[in-house]
């Protein structure tokens, strides 16, 4: 059967906690098969950063309804003071503190990382399915991701990755995994979508790399493997596009290739649980998710909302 839209948010935010929390674990065993087992064995799927900052992002919009990027900020430092081992690169907490010890706003504070420039990382699109979720039937849906994105990430292209990936979660929505993915269509709404020229070109060699069926090892030397979300977030889309109707396939397609693994994993997934819904994440993977109820509570909220 279809999954309902229910299914869908369920989908998207357990099933990013799960490819966040997996991943993290893929840094450890770097083999399928070793993998699966240390999963099974674990007690519990403990996710990082980038799930906590997806709560964090939740909260905030069902708070305010909107993006309040005051509001949003002092949800992240809130959660990351509570929670500061969660693994957060330098930036969030290098903003927190600025806006705690010097009175800055979290938009000035962003913009003082990297030399001015701001940061161009894939803090903001690791965390982003909570708006591509809220803001799917919204034409203001590019906005709506760069301005949360914008609370940590002011680059550009930190804030286009983003909103791209937010957009890959909302159309994923709007399918029915019953019928073949139309990833033509899909990739080149991505490039449409997209703002700045770093994203757009890897946008492109994504559709070009699925196109021409490239192997995955291959297509993950060509996209990039760093922390720059155009160095990241292209190979998480491509693992989607390239397993769209295996959350398993997609997922460890996303963290065992190398690069940041559990933040691919949190994106890869959170497109690919919007596309199939919560019953494609295996249950034994999902009972062992940190605070599931607490995501699904969120998820289900965004929905009703």
């Amino acid at each position: 059967m279809r999954p309902d839209l229910k299914q869908k948010y369920l989908g998207a935010m357990v099933g990013s906690a799960v490819g966040d929390a997996i991943g993290e674990l893929a840094f450890r065993f770097t083999a399928k098969n070793r993998l699966s087992a240390v999963v099974l064995q674990q007690e519990t799927l403990v996710y990082t950063d980038d799930t906590a900052m997806a709560i964090g992002l939740a909260e905030s919009i069902l708070q305010k309804g909107e993006i309040d990027q005051q509001a949003l900020g002092d949800t992240f430092c809130r959660n990351f003071y509570r929670e500061p081992w969660r693994g957060y690169a330098a930036g969030p907490p290098t903003i927190f503190s600025l806006v705690r010890s010097h009175g800055m706003s979290y938009l000035e504070a962003a913009k003082t990382l990297f030399g001015g420039t701001g940061s161009l990382g894939n803090g903001a699109a690791m965390r982003i399915a909570p708006v591509g979720l809220f803001f799917h039937n919204s034409d203001h849906l590019y906005e709506a991701a760069s301005a949360s994105a914008e609370v940590t990430h002011s680059h550009p292209v930190g804030k286009d990755g983003a909103a791209v990936q937010a957009w890959a979660v909302a159309r994923a929505l709007a399918l029915d995994p019953r019928e073949k993915l139309p990833s033509e269509s899909f990739a080149e709404s991505l490039i449409s979508f997209a703002r700045t020229p770093e994203i757009q070109d890897k946008m492109r060699l994504v559709h070009k790399l699925i196109r021409e069926d490239i192997p995955t090892e291959v297509a993950a030397d060509s996209l990039g493997q760093s922390v720059a979300v155009d160095e990241s977030l292209p190979f998480a889309i491509f693992s989607f596009l390239r397993y769209p109707h295996s959350f398993e396939e997609c997922l460890f397609c996303a963290v065992l290739n190398g690069g940041d693994r559990d933040t691919l994993g949190a994106m890869a997934c959170a497109i690919s649980g919007a596309y199939l819904g919560i019953e494609a994440v295996p249950r034994p993977w999902r009972d062992k998710l940190e605070n599931r109820t607490e995501i699904e509570h969120l998820a289900s909220s965004l929905l009703k909302t």
